[in-house]
């Protein structure tokens, strides 16, 4: 007889709401948990039932519909009822990728499934290990004739990163933006989490996201947040009437070595289903280019958050130069009124006013009461504070927000512009040389407009000063009953040109409302035609600059940030989907399987293993079920595709039906490579793990075909512990589990052993157990 192992409790907490759907899931590589906490709610905790931080979407009004951590756990991938897909960042609470999935009012997402490809084949795997970095090869000096280990140059060279040798990007301020992004720059730790270099290491994996929907459609991205696109998946036609039955993605499963994905279906809105259908997904342009992939996608994905950083800098520029006029605009159109009110000045404004006071030294009286009983100390006190703070920040936001990122985006770009140039004579990658080109000369606009922008904020600043010291002494000199001599000594300081430079160019009308100004939706839509019949447009914009300058009436909008940033936007948005829609034409469906049972699912797991020969491959697909009326079996199905060339051909199933004695199984989750995992429970005996061999010979395969009957393999309770390695799990007799789940052991952020977390039948209980690692020692090697 087997002797039964006693797990450890690894952790437990006790929840303070119940989590919507029972959506909880344990992180992969440090010891936080997810879950929903009530049906709008999105809560993380550490393992001692601490919340580490609380998100709901649009005043709570929306609701958590699917889960899942990245495998290493650097990101929760969130789906909401509004459809769209939320990727939250371990380092922080606010949602630092968003990925609209489907419309709210016409489906939901059902499902979320992100695995980790190797983007490099087993045959290469060894010599990719063994090699050394260029820094560490360089580290042991010149003779290294001696060491085994070669560096890998090209790949070293393809992934150097320039941007490492650039300053960081600094957070924007708190307020001043909008939208999803508003928060998302706002800290450094935010940023240095989005913006981590990308190593070599890391082009050896893809990590694929797939979101499903109950109508059917399959949404998959690659690289946290690259999105391939969408497709609508539906069985062929040789299925004969079930070929019209709408399907739902509801588990998905594949191997790192193997480019082919198993996809789970079940028919659509059935809460309870006796068939479900085993697709393979062939992703082959992970297979076929695996190199370019990683350089492309780590690019581009990096880029996209980059010009996600630029709009919320176009926006806070555009409020911080917006919010400096506010308030002297009021105070200006106040005495304005007041002046043509009192008829005696014809058309003159406030501007020639105190350009007439500051050259003859004589106010008007309206000009007088206004400077002395309205605007005051205080008035001006107010007014040199918003100008100033306001120009400042602006300042800051240009010279360390705008122009350094502009910076990076130019030297992605130019990247991307050596890939085109090396690829131009194919369609794989998706772009041209000549579309980047056209990016690029966006940017250089930008770049120019930025500097324009600079040095207007610096002249604006030293002539207000000025003249912000003239109003105060105006102020102080026509409140006071006689001149005294500080009020003389004063006046021999002021810098009269300054003042009046100040009051003629800024004061009424600044000329940086050629860069910051809000554009109309019908002249935006009329520069993208101007722009778009224009060979470049840096030339077409140098010249409505100098027209500007020269004091020509400004008839253009290529100047305004708001309208070039739209435009780099949506450049860049052809460069992005150009590059999914060519990885998105290698994406093929291939021979489905359908399994199907007398009695409804109840629960089940997948698992794929891959088996590689000299010339192709072959993916074994098992998945494990069992079914509502018979708690007692377990059911395991051998599906075995071939796959040559990253294309999946044939394929084969066979099955086993084991009936495990006269317990119930709660649970069943497969662990690596070679464990099937049960939870059981019988009146005589402790709740316990039974730990399945799937792969063994000796559970007795037989083909399958569906409907077919399966013989069952019927063991009694003594039978099942002592032929099966099962461990004791040490809970009250009250604690019912409801829902198991099981992560591999990690490292990633120090040692955490395999886990084996369970939920009870309360929904409020979180238990979680350390599983022995000598019992999986050679799976977890492998």
């Amino acid at each position: 007889m087997t002797e039964p192992i006693e797990l450890e409790l690894f952790g437990e907490s006790k929840l303070d709401a119940q989590p919507r759907e029972a959506l909880l899931t344990y992180n992969p590589s440090i010891e936080l948990f997810a879950g929903t906490s009530g049906p709008t709610t999105l809560q993380i905790w550490r393992s001692n039932g601490q919340v580490v931080s609380k998100n709901s979407q649009r005043g709570e009004r929306d609701s958590v519909e699917a889960i899942r951590w990245k495998a290493d756990g650097q990101f929760l991938a969130v789906g909401w009822s509004d459809g769209v897909v939320r990727l939250m960042g371990l380092e922080t609470n606010k949602a630092v990728h968003q990925m609209p999935v489907c419309e709210a009012d016409k489906s939901k997402i059902t499902y979320i499934g992100w695995t980790r490809n190797n983007a490099r084949p087993l045959a290469s795997s060894a010599s990719a290990s063994s090699a050394l970095t260029w820094e560490s090869l360089a580290s042991r000096g010149v003779d290294a004739s001696n060491s085994n280990p070669v560096t890998d140059l090209p790949k070293e060279l393809t992934f150097l990163e320039v941007e490492t040798a650039l300053p960081k990007i600094s957070p924007l301020p708190a307020s001043g933006g909008s939208g999803d992004d508003m928060f998302v720059f706002t800290t450094r730790t935010s940023l240095e989490f989005l913006f981590r270099p990308f190593s070599p290491q890391d082009s050896d994996h893809v990590d694929v996201m797939i979101v499903g929907t109950n109508d059917g459609r399959i949404h998959i991205s690659i690289y946290d947040s690259f999105v391939i696109g969408s497709f609508n998946y539906n069985l062929p036609s040789s299925f004969g009437k079930g070929a019209s039955t709408p399907l739902q993605l509801c588990h998905h499963a594949c191997h790192p070595d193997l480019s082919t994905h198993m996809l789970v279906f079940k028919p659509s809105g059935a809460d309870q289903s006796t068939i479900m259908y085993l697709v393979p997904m062939d992703l082959t342009f992970i297979h076929s280019s695996p190199e370019n992939l990683s350089l492309l996608a780590s690019k581009t994905t990096t880029l996209q958050k980059l010009l996600r950083y630029v709009k919320q800098v176009q926006m806070h520029m555009m409020h911080e130069w917006q919010s400096t006029r506010e308030l002297p605009t009021r105070f200006l159109n106040s005495i304005n009124e007041t002046l043509h009110e009192s008829g005696n000045y014809g058309e003159m404004n406030i501007g020639q006013a105190m350009y007439h006071s500051v050259v003859t030294g004589h106010t008007f009286p309206e000009v007088r009461e206004w400077l002395v009983d309205q605007l005051a100390e205080r008035g001006h006190k107010r007014w040199d504070k918003a100008v100033v703070s306001g120009l400042q920040t602006l300042r800051s936001l240009v010279h360390e927000n705008f122009l350094p990122v502009l910076e990076r985006i130019g030297i992605i770009l130019s990247r991307l512009l050596g890939i085109a140039r090396f690829h131009e004579s194919k369609a794989e990658i998706g772009f041209t040389s000549a579309q980047i080109a056209k990016v690029m000369d966006i940017v250089s606009c930008l770049v120019l407009v930025g500097n324009k922008i600079l040095l207007l904020v610096m002249e604006e600043l030293e002539l207000f000063h000025s003249f912000s010291t003239w109003l105060r002494h105006e102020i102080d000199r026509l409140a006071s009953s006689s001149a005294t001599e500080e009020l003389t000594e004063k006046e021999a300081t002021m810098e009269h040109g300054k003042i009046l430079a100040y009051i003629q160019r800024y004061m009424l009308t600044s000329p940086l409302r050629y860069y910051l100004n809000n554009v109309p939706a019908d002249d935006l839509k009329q520069g993208h035609q101007q722009a778009e019949s224009g060979s470049s447009l840096l030339e077409s914009l140098s010249k409505q600059i100098d027209k500007q300058e020269s004091g020509q009436p400004n008839t253009g909008i290529f100047p305004q940030i708001e309208f070039l940033c739209g435009y780099l936007d949506d450049k860049a948005k052809v460069v992005f989907e150009g590059i999914a829609e060519a990885e998105k034409r290698s994406v093929r469906f291939g021979q489905p399987t359908t399994i199907e049972l007398e009695h409804n699912i109840s629960q089940f797991d997948v698992r794929t293993s891959a088996i590689r020969t000299s010339d192709s491959s072959q993916g074994v697909t098992y998945t494990a079920i069992t079914t509502e009326d018979n708690e007692s079996s377990v059911y395991i199905f051998r599906t075995t595709t071939n796959i040559t060339n990253g294309i999946s051909g044939s394929v084969t199933t066979e099955a086993t039906c084991i009936v495990l004695g006269d317990g119930k199984l709660l649970g069943l989750k497969f662990l690596y490579d070679d464990s099937l995992l049960v939870l059981w429970a019988s009146n005589d005996q402790p709740l316990r793990i039974i730990k399945i061999s799937h792969k063994s010979a000796d559970l007795g395969y037989q083909p399958y075909s569906p409907k077919s009957k399966l013989s069952s393999h019927v063991l009694s309770n003594d039978q099942v512990t002592s032929v099966f390695l099962n461990m004791i799990v040490p809970c009250e007799a009250s604690f019912v589990p409801q829902q198991m789940e099981v992560k591999e052991a990690s490292s990633e952020r120090g040692k955490v052993p395999p886990r084996l977390c369970l939920l009870g039948n309360d929904l409020q209980t979180y238990k979680v157990f350390a599983l022995p690692e000598d019992l999986f020692g050679q799976a977890m090697r492998s």
